[in-house]
């Protein structure tokens, strides 16, 4: 169908094919836009100057026609940002939380882009005046992109361990604060992930260097006052498709490292008192096995999925000796009920858990084993556990929320069972519940699986499939989307939207299976589960196929692509976030920084003849045919260590090349970021600002209200 929305005459751009063939498993394939992948990437990564010119040029010429084509939503753009700020409380901060002497908390100043961090007095009451330990919009003042990754206090609360990273490229640089005198130490350390963990004595910390092809690969150990060049390595990881991480234990004892890939995880535990020990092994990797650790006083919780525990089980060992052979379950496995995390205290065990694809948190008295559950009522919500600096404490901090119901912050008395609301989102614009509706249907998959459907819209709207709808997905790595409040969809949803999210395989919502089900060879699924997601929506009303605009990022771009080859004529339009669309390319490049590590996920197609043939069938580059697609707004950041810019951008050249029909592809690449777009909060309201004009825009709704 082609779309009346667009008529511009603009011309696109028409970038030059210059073929490059390339042969696996004896199959020749030839890619007219690889020249758009830069020769210099890594260097481009850190400094975005050095890209190519005949590529920037390219780039920049796709922004142009974007602009133009979207040009008559200027001032609706405006409109939805002035919205959206709107329903921001502007000087927005956490509850604060006590850690000793102290309770740390972040938060906003109005009109300012990036958070502050500061501490009040344990005891100061109401009116304490507040220390603020790093100002953001102080430190991002002159960059065009700014970050901040961690900002962790050292046990005796002496200095401030942060990192920033001003390019989006993910590429942190880790610097000391002492906190009496407000300045910087020397000891600053270049291209981290973007947080240390502090040894007991905060007289040092822990932190990963990432690669030259951007891998977290090495553990390095840094005490207060050294060159950082003399930095000691604390664990190096030998395969390239592992990443390595550093954490440590609520009570300071413990320093946990890992190494992982999406389905298997080794650690290894040191004293934090002692940081010259040498790591020691718990568990040697299994393909498969995961676990990680809980430290709780003489034994740690063990949350893993070992002996068939699919939907994994919590084991304890004692802190002395916690190989594998000293596991004993303590919650064992239940089928159906997944256990997503676990926070022990000096007296109770908490897990988050998802059973019949609802959340709930179970406390468990560590003395007696009883047990008593926290779980509500709605069709559909989101529950999550907010952490704690305190072990030995009875309180428990948790937020819930659900598509009509803005974020609550609660402490529990895990003793008496008191919940006590401390905090509920504020919304200055207003905003009424009971003026929407949320619900959750399941949807028929064409295996007959059922495919639950969160939905949000007001109670005002015709149900006859007159209404537009915005059916958001994403169905990889085992993650779920929660049912959780958001401001930025009532855009939408007050102008007559139905708000839909589709918990798709490949996620867990319905336990591991769920997720085992739409990865590698079955990775079809997810995508057949998401178009059945909008048919079905149609079956019952609440829209029509011309009135659907699917929107999905990142692996749920490549979702975006998938669905857009497969079944065109069910949507009305297709916003697709960083998307990962040149699946097949990017698995045989295992030079790039993410590939090794993702073949657990989709498959190795250098080593496998099967895999390549399963991931060459619906790659969304590798299939794009000459058939009618609906509009298409792609979004990319140049700095993108995840997904590469070139992606989407040869992705956009192809759509073109091949598609018969009128309707527009749109590729819009901010050359200033990376992958979570631009870093100031209100930057980032201009980038949905342009994605919900051009849903609006294909559903004919610009100026309906």
């Amino acid at each position: 169908m082609t779309s009346k929305a667009f008529s511009s005459t603009a011309s696109a751009p028409s970038p030059e094919a210059r073929p490059v063939s390339d042969t696996r498993h004896g199959i020749e394939r030839t890619d007219d836009y690889a020249w758009m992948r830069a020769d210099n990437w890594q260097e481009v990564l850190r400094d975005p100057a050095l890209l190519a010119d005949d590529i920037r040029a390219h780039l920049e010429a796709e922004n142009a026609y974007q602009a133009e084509l979207l040009a008559d939503t200027e001032a609706l753009q405006k409109t939805l940002v002035a919205e959206m700020r709107g329903r921001m409380k502007e000087d927005e901060t956490s509850v604060p939380a006590k850690d000793g002497p102290y309770a740390y908390a972040a938060g906003f100043r109005t009109g300012g882009e990036y958070p502050r961090f500061f501490r009040l007095p344990s005891d100061g009451g109401d009116n304490a005046e507040e220390d603020v330990l790093l100002d953001g919009d102080r430190e991002a003042e002159g960059k065009s992109y700014f970050r901040i990754g961690g900002a962790d206090h050292s046990p005796d609360h002496k200095r401030l361990l942060w990192g920033q990273d001003d390019k989006g490229s993910e590429l942190y640089t880790l610097s000391v604060r002492d906190l009496e005198s407000g300045k910087e130490l020397p000891d600053t350390v270049t291209e981290t992930g973007g947080s240390g963990e502090w040894d007991a004595a905060g007289s040092g910390f822990f932190y990963t260097r990432l690669d030259e092809n951007h891998r977290p690969s090495k553990i390095f150990y840094h005490r207060i006052g050294a060159d950082s060049a003399e930095d000691r390595l604390i664990y190096e990881e030998a395969d390239p498709g592992f990443f390595v991480d550093v954490s440590g234990s609520r009570n300071h004892d413990w320093i946990y490292i890992s190494a992982h890939d999406h389905e298997t995880s080794e650690c290894r535990i040191l004293p934090a008192s002692d940081p010259d020990a040498t790591p020691r092994l718990v568990a040697a990797r299994e393909t498969g096995l995961q676990y990680d650790l809980e430290e709780g006083g003489d034994i740690f919780f063990i949350l893993t999925n070992a002996d068939d525990a699919k939907d994994f089980k919590i084991v304890t060992a004692p802190a002395g000796d916690p190989a594998r052979a000293n596991w004993q379950d303590l919650v064992p496995h239940e089928p159906g009920r997944l256990i997503l995390a676990i926070m022990a205290f000096a007296n109770y065990l908490v897990r988050l858990e998802r059973k019949d694809g609802l959340p709930r948190l179970v406390i468990r008295d560590r003395a007696d084993g009883s047990e008593h559950l926290i779980a509500f009522d709605e069709e559909a919500y989101s529950l999550g556990l907010m952490g704690s600096y305190e072990y030995d404490t009875e309180t428990l901090r948790f937020s819930y929320s659900s598509m009509t119901t803005p974020q609550q912050v609660f402490d529990y008395d895990m003793r008496t069972r008191k919940r006590t609301l401390l905090k509920t989102q504020e919304v200055p614009s207003g905003h009424n519940p009971d003026d929407y509706v949320t619900r959750r249907l399941m949807a028929p998959a064409p295996d007959g699986e059922l495919v639950p459907v969160s939905l949000v819209y007001r109670k005002d709207i015709a149900l006859d499939g007159s209404a537009p709808c915005l059916l958001y997905g994403y169905g990889a790595y085992g993650m779920a989307m929660p049912a959780a409040f958001n401001t930025n969809c009532l855009s939408l949803v007050d102008r007559g939207f139905v708000y839909a999210i589709a918990h798709i395989r490949g996620g867990k919502e319905k336990g591991y299976a769920w997720y085992e089900d739409g990865k590698r060879e079955k990775k079809v699924n997810t995508f057949t589960d998401f178009i059945a997601a909008a048919r079905h929506l149609v079956a019952e009303g609440y829209t029509s196929h011309d009135r659907i605009v699917a929107e999905g990022g990142s692996a749920g771009g490549m979702l975006m692509g998938a669905i857009a080859n497969m079944a065109p004529e069910a949507f009305g339009g297709i916003v697709a976030a960083v998307p990962f669309v040149d699946v097949l390319n990017t698995m045989l490049d295992d030079t790039l920084p993410l590939t090794p590590p993702e073949w657990p996920e989709w498959g190795n197609p250098i080593a496998s003849r099967a895999d390549y043939d399963t991931i060459a069938a619906y790659s969304p580059y590798d299939n794009v045919g000459a058939q009618d697609y609906p509009p298409i707004l792609a979004l990319a950041g140049l700095t993108d260590p995840r997904v590469t810019y070139w992606e989407p951008a040869k992705w956009v050249a192809r759509l073109r090349e091949r598609k018969s029909g009128d309707n527009p592809v749109l590729l819009k690449t901010n050359l200033d970021a990376g992958h979570a777009g631009a870093s100031g909060r209100f930057s980032r309201l201009e980038e949905k600002a342009l994605t919900y004009a051009f849903v609006l825009k294909v559903t004919g709704k610009m100026d309906n209200r």
